[in-house]
């Protein structure tokens, strides 16, 4: 194993957003939606969650490469069924931030499950995925439509 030499590249401006969802019975999105989860604010929570790993991913993922970060911008909300959660990263590096936007939906998804569990154990952390990326070598890639 070693880490990728990046000290030639360019740096230049990357974004990467990235999502993930935590399914759950309409009763529990309803805690979240009145806010009587009993640990707190679960959408601030879940924002902070994801902000602070988005910053810590070289210490979460090894081989990673600490970049400094730009942007940091996670959204959690209320949908049907769950809580949508999207990150949006951005630098201006050597190298990208899918690996930090990735990052930060995980970790604000489980700080919804570990608010709610007491609630409900049977939810499903589903659909991480990378939504987009820009800049770099490969320049831009977005996800199609399902």
């Amino acid at each position: 194993m070693k880490m990728i030499d990046v000290g030639a590249k360019e740096k230049t401006e990357r974004v990467a957003v990235a999502r993930g969802f935590v399914a759950m019975a309409p009763a529990t999105v309803g805690i979240v939606r009145r806010g009587e989860s009993e640990k707190g604010d679960v959408i601030a929570a879940a924002r902070l969650a994801g902000i602070m790993a988005a910053k810590k991913t070289p210490d979460l993922v090894p081989l990673c490469h600490p970049i400094a970060l730009s942007g940091v911008d996670v959204e959690a909300r209320t949908r049907r069924g769950g809580v949508e959660v999207v990150a949006t990263v951005r630098t201006v590096d050597r190298t990208g931030v899918e690996m930090e936007a990735l990052s930060a939906v995980c970790a604000a998804c489980l700080t919804v499950y570990d608010m709610l569990k007491r609630y409900e154990r049977g939810m499903r952390i589903e659909a991480l995925e990378l939504v987009e990326k820009k800049g770099g070598r490969s320049g831009h890639w977005r996800r199609k439509s399902r």
